[in-house]
């Protein structure tokens, strides 16, 4: 399963200039640790302090029950480093990695977070106003959208709402690009703070 989701990554991040590899797996039977119930709480800050390897440019990631947070996931951006290095990576539930819970059960809601880490926020962010993700070629979009729901157009703006995005919230099977302009965006901010 683990080989499986750095396949899944790497399948999805293949047109960005990103890749990763496996340097190493730690298993750690914690129950604290294994249901935090908040993002940032002193269970994750706890684990991340006694199991985080690398540096700016090594992804960590953790794979535990986030049911108590009410997410499937979420992880550090990559301005966030400098000021707290141990809090860096990724948290996603085991329920969302390949052969979990559908509709979230190839692995996707990882590249979605590792997006997050790269520097890249969901293409809903801003609703339909402001900057929205900063990024020119992924339209405007009102909220999340979930199932797949093909033809949305939630925003006034140019464009069909985003739903086959990695950065948004659909089911695994409708979710399979990154735009050019994301992968720029990913490439520029973690060049900047990751020194990759």
């Amino acid at each position: 399963m683990l080989a499986h989701q750095v396949q899944v990554l790497n399948d999805g991040f293949a047109r960005t200039g990103f890749s990763f590899t496996s340097a190493g797996v730690d298993r750690t039977v914690n129950p604290d640790w294994h249901r935090p119930t908040t993002v940032g709480s002193p269970q994750e800050r706890a684990m991340k302090r006694a199991l985080r390897r690398g540096g700016a440019s090594d992804l960590n990631i953790y794979i535990l029950d986030t049911s108590a947070a009410g997410t499937t996931g979420w992880a550090t951006f990559p301005w966030d480093y400098a000021a707290n290095p141990g809090n860096d990576g990724i948290v996603v539930s085991y329920k969302v990695v390949p052969g979990g819970q559908a509709p979230h059960d190839l692995g996707r809601e990882a590249t979605r977070e590792v997006g997050h880490w790269l520097g890249l926020y969901d293409v809903f962010q801003g609703g339909c106003t402001g900057p929205g993700d900063y990024v020119d070629d992924t339209p405007a979009t009102a909220f999340a959208a979930l199932g797949c729901p093909l033809g949305r157009d939630t925003c006034a703006a140019p464009g069909v709402d985003p739903i086959h995005n990695f950065m948004n919230h659909t089911d695994d099977a409708c979710r399979n690009n990154f735009t050019r302009g994301q992968a720029d965006r990913m490439m520029e901010v973690s060049a900047h703070y990751r020194g990759m």
